[in-house]
């Protein structure tokens, strides 16, 4: 197709418009991040395409910076006619530039005569002047001038090219902008990489939790352009802030004591609502009324605070910069500080598990488990945030409570079916509820609504080896404590660690009882093999001394019948004397025949408790029952030990009784093991007691009986050493007393 030439100059210089209209679009489109962002030579040529549209006038184009609201007098550029005509045409403060900018439109001199035009323009010719805003999404970017040096308005037509040539200029200023916009915001955002990335480094190459806070406090300084800074890390009570570390050239006299939680002070109100603050200007209200000096000899003006919160929404400290100079801080500091602030919340939960981990494995070995279960609950209510921590034990088909940090009562006992505790060892899995005070699994919701419990974490103490559980750990939180507990998996873990303790504390002092036990059986049964070798002596001589004297009295009876007959006093104490010395032998041989090694055996427990029943020297008061004992598994004793055993617990309980009162004698299949207890209904034993009872020298033992060897309950616990059990008491010293028996079952063989 073939195109008309131009009729005219108008037709031209319109031909001219368009064809720079291409071409500067094409030079706009061309802009990429990674080529020259130099906005200049477009902007030049749209100066001088607007010449062409407007004959006669020069063009000038400055930037404009949206964020400081000013031009930038050194982003002219322009085209001028009358070359040298334009001098000292800088933006003024009310020139008519800044109306344009402000009001978002045109502004042309004839148009308004309220104007303030630049002398210095209007001596260098100019008398029309006009400036159009380049703008964009409402966004002032920079203006185009239009300086007209004849007498004349403008035309529709130029008038409208100039505004195609101003769009085109904001695009282009725009795209740059943008794109320089992006360039320093990925250089700030691979800077604050650089800097997490250290942070990190230095988490994880220090122990030390007071280097780590120093040098993230230092790092702060650095991103941020501050001067000063201070850490504040909250108490194990949650009331204070402590310092631990701070920052800063040329402090005199730093204000390092502690601070209340509240609204009396900055760092106080961020921890108090869990918020960061920023303060362009700490002379204004409200901050002016709360601020806490950072240093007594120093003004600050400026603040940037930031809370420490871990992974349970619990406020760890407060991380804090000042500057001396107003609004030294802004909104990418804040964010730059938080992320530093989660990277010293990490090293805090990290220093705080590996400080409590040091102190829970020195004490593992040398300390009681019960100071080393309580310490776990101590250490996991700290670490976790929970208002309660609870360590159970099972036993039998309950749970005990071993440890507790708060409200709950030493020994308190639950049933393992249907309650929550208890699913987590029935599931082997861990338990997490929201709300106990509407579980209907919690056993005890009373507690929980006096106490304001919410969510619980439940924790299987599990034996690694045979991933069958000893009990249960157990945390619970308060509504009025803030946070997220337990959502996160970091508190799972940390329970989960906890409880690998408290297992290793639970074995660890099964294996203790179990070497004491061993050690106690080996010593008893060497005592009782000396002892054995030195009763069958004793026998022995006995049988030789004593045993001579039934046979000499038998003699004197025989030669001396006749004066024995004349003498009564002398025939009855004869025969007394042979009547005590047989049953002096009789009495020797059946009681230091338990000194003798026990020939272990198979035992039914039912026959030995019967048998027991039937010996024993009860008055008609005490009255004795069992359950159906039938069905227990055969154990390995020896049976005249065995029932001399329950002999003993069941004549203990009568005298304990003072002859009135109820024994009951019941038993189960363990693991391995029978277990026997045998309670009774009398005072019970205070639990100061248990331990001394079983002493061969303990004074409240009862008396002995007569025919009886009265060794009482150490007699007991010894002959349930010899047979490789155990026996233990429980008694509050109030509700009668039971006697917990243990001894080896017989395996069944296939």
């Amino acid at each position: 197709m073939q195109y008309a030439p131009p009729s005219s100059e108008a037709d031209l210089r319109i031909l001219e418009a368009l064809a720079s209209l291409n071409k500067i679009s094409a030079a706009i489109n061309q802009i990429r991040p990674e080529g020259n962002l130099n906005v200049d030579p477009t902007l030049r040529q749209i100066a001088h395409s607007a010449t062409r549209v407007v004959p006669g006038a020069a063009a000038v184009i400055y930037t404009f910076d949206p964020v400081k609201s000013v031009f930038d007098p050194d982003s002219r550029v322009s085209a001028e006619e009358r070359a040298g005509a334009i001098p000292a045409d800088a933006p003024r403060d009310s020139g008519i530039g800044v109306r344009a900018i402000s009001q978002k439109r045109r502004v042309i001199s004839y148009e308004e005569p309220d104007l303030d035009i630049n002398p210095e323009i209007v001596k260098a010719g100019a008398r029309i002047v006009a400036c159009f805003p380049l703008i964009v999404n409402e966004q002032p970017l920079g203006a185009l001038y239009i300086y007209l040096f004849e007498e004349r308005r403008f035309t529709q037509l130029e008038e409208l090219m100039v505004e195609n040539f101003v769009n085109l200029a904001a695009m282009a200023v725009y795209q740059v902008w943008r794109l320089n916009s992006m360039q320093r915001d990925l250089a700030r955002k691979e800077e604050e990489l650089h800097h997490l990335r250290r942070t990190g480094m230095l988490i994880s190459s220090r122990l030390r939790l007071e280097g780590t806070l120093e040098s993230i406090l230092q790092m702060a300084l650095e991103v941020t352009n501050a001067r000063y800074g201070i850490f504040r890390q909250l108490d194990k009570d949650g009331r204070y802030l402590e310092m631990r570390a701070i920052a800063g050239a040329e402090l005199s006299r730093p204000q390092v004591d502690r601070l209340l939680v509240d609204e009396h002070s900055v760092m106080g109100w961020v921890a108090t609502h869990h918020q960061p603050v920023l303060v362009y200007d700490l002379m204004s209200p409200p901050w002016s009324e709360i601020y806490y000096p950072l240093d007594a000899e120093m003004e600050m003006r400026s603040e940037l605070a930031v809370p420490l919160i871990n992974a349970s929404g619990r406020v760890e400290g407060v991380l804090n910069l000042e500057s001396p100079q107003a609004g030294a801080f802004s909104e990418q500091d804040s964010h730059m500080l938080q992320s530093l602030a989660t990277q010293a919340v990490i090293a805090i939960q990290e220093a705080r598990l590996l400080d409590a981990l040091q102190e829970v494995a020195q004490i593992l070995i040398n300390h009681p488990t019960s100071e080393v279960l309580n310490r776990l609950a101590e250490l996991a209510s700290d670490l976790l945030n929970a208002s309660e921590a609870t360590i159970w034990l099972a036993e039998d088909d309950w749970l005990v409570l071993k440890a507790a940090s708060g409200s709950f009562q030493h020994e308190q006992r639950i049933p393992i079916e249907n309650s929550l505790t208890g699913q987590a060892i029935l599931n082997r899995t861990t338990i997490l509820t929201n709300d106990v005070r509407t579980d209907e699994r919690f056993n005890r919701p009373d507690d929980a609504r006096q106490q304001d419990w919410t969510r619980a974490l439940i924790i299987p103490l599990m034996v690694s080896e045979t991933h069958d559980p000893v009990g249960a750990f157990s945390v619970y939180s308060t509504s009025s404590v803030p946070g997220r507990f337990a959502e996160s998996e970091w508190d799972k873990k940390v329970l989960t660690c906890l409880a690998h303790y408290a297992v290793l504390a639970v074995q660890n002092d099964a294996n203790r009882r179990a070497l004491s036990n061993a050690q106690e059986q080996r010593s008893t049964a060497e005592t009782f093999a000396a002892v054995g070798d030195i009763a069958a002596n004793l026998i022995h001589q006995l049988n030789n001394k004593v045993g001579t004297i039934p046979v000499r009295i038998q003699g004197i009876q025989d030669k001396n019948s006749l004066l024995l007959k004349e003498n009564p006093y002398l025939a009855t104490n004869l025969a007394e004397i042979e009547r005590s010395a047989n049953e002096a032998m009789a009495a020797m041989r059946k009681n230091l025949v338990h000194l003798r090694p026990i020939q272990m055996a198979e035992v039914d427990v039912a026959s030995c408790v019967h048998n027991a029943i039937e010996s024993a020297d009860l008055s008609e008061g005490v009255h004795v029952t069992t359950d159906d004992l039938t069905d227990l598994p055969a154990v390995k004793a020896g049976q005249n030990s065995l029932i001399l055993v329950f002999i003993n617990l069941i004549e203990n309980a009568a005298d304990a009784m003072k002859g009135e009162g109820q024994v009951h004698i019941s038993a189960k299949a363990r693991k391995k093991m029978v277990e026997i207890k045998v309670s009774d209904s009398g005072p019970g034993i205070p639990p100061a007691l248990h331990d001394r009872i079983f002493e061969l020298n303990f004074s409240g033992r009862s008396q002995s009986r007569p025919g009886k060897m009265g060794f009482g309950l150490w007699w007991v616990k010894t002959l349930m050493t010899r047979l490789g059990g155990s026996v233990t008491v429980e008694s509050d010293g109030v509700h009668g007393t039971t006697f917990r028996l243990k001894l080896p079952a017989v395996e069944e063989h296939p």
